[in-house]
């Protein structure tokens, strides 16, 4: 690889490393997968994420809203309604998470167990 093209990839590292680190933290993706399909309420993600904990997927949601990825809804009535989806960044990542999850089908083997 040329000294230049080496440079170019050092330079976006910052990004890419600020992006991998949310989007690779534990039940990220996942969270972030079952939204794709529409907003949900807190027990319908939980329901899809066989092995998530309530605590976990708190502090999940929590991250991605702070990121501006997830936009929290509160519904007001009785009783009071809060539901979750993607702000436009959020479903921007369709792409990228479909992508990653060819790469899994193709190379990572069946049996592979969650982190």
């Amino acid at each position: 690889m040329e000294s230049k093209q080496k440079d170019e990839i050092v330079q976006l590292c910052p990004r890419y490393h600020r992006a991998i680190e949310l989007i690779g933290r534990r039940w990220t993706g996942a969270v972030i997968r079952v939204l794709f399909a529409g907003p949900r309420r807190f027990n319908e993600i939980l329901a899809h994420i066989p092995g998530i904990s309530d605590r976990l997927l708190t502090e999940r949601l929590r991250e991605l809203e702070q990121a501006e990825i997830v936009s929290r809804s509160v519904e007001t009535g009785s009783p009071v309604r809060v539901t979750y989806g993607l702000t436009a960044m959020g479903r921007d990542l369709e792409g990228p998470l479909g992508e990653i999850g060819r790469w899994a089908e193709r190379w990572l083997p069946a049996e592979a167990t969650v982190l």
